[in-house]
């Protein structure tokens, strides 16, 4: 990864955590235990503060920004779908947030929540636990069920071995020039998407 100090400040990533050699982080940058950041990942750390707790994972080409001295927060267990941006935020723990979502500044995502791809949460938004958010502009939709929150969590764990796959087995390479005969498949944990009903 690129990693930028500024101002005094310089990022810090736990040993347990893997960071994409593309993705970006400049400055107040907090990457907890067993997290998770992808390829082309932004962090700006800039102005505000950017914190992803322990199990947290942001996906390809995220972006986390804040306002000056402002906390952009992925609360434990958090998980960031590829193309969200996340400005001066709180994503609670266990929570989710869908593909190419964006959750603005002061917004506090209820913990075990999901905010479905391509919302649009206004700034200062706010919801309760265990909720399904959606629109643009988005709006409580109605209440998780136990096995939508069970659903979400073991995708989090699927990131979480992610992670411990790409620090001990993730290795550049030049490609080939075609399949090999019988090409073998990555292990299949079982895990399949579950679309979130409204």
């Amino acid at each position: 990864m690129t990693c930028y100090s500024l101002d005094g400040l310089t990022p810090v990533i736990d040993p347990t955590a893997y960071v994409h050699p593309s993705a970006v982080l400049i400055g107040d940058v907090i990457i907890g235990a067993h997290c998770y950041v992808g390829p082309l990942a932004s962090l700006r750390g800039d102005f505000g503060r950017i914190i992803l707790e322990e199990g947290a994972n942001l996906q390809d080409t995220c972006v986390m920004h804040g306002f000056p001295d402002s906390d952009t927060v992925i609360e434990r267990n958090g998980h960031i779908g590829h193309g969200a941006v996340l400005h001066g935020c709180r994503i609670g723990a266990d929570a989710l947030v869908g593909m190419n979502a964006v959750v603005m500044d002061a917004a506090h995502i209820g913990a075990r929540s999901i905010v479905s791809a391509t919302a649009f949460v206004k700034a200062g938004f706010t919801c309760p636990e265990q909720s399904l958010v959606m629109g643009a502009p988005a709006i409580i939709k109605r209440q998780l069920s136990d096995q939508e929150v069970a659903w979400k969590q073991a995708g989090t764990r699927e990131y979480q071995e992610l992670a411990q796959r790409c620090l001990t087995r993730l290795q550049e390479c030049e490609p080939l020039a075609e399949p090999e005969p019988d090409r073998p498949r990555i292990s299949d944990s079982g895990f399949r998407p579950k679309a979130a009903s409204s």
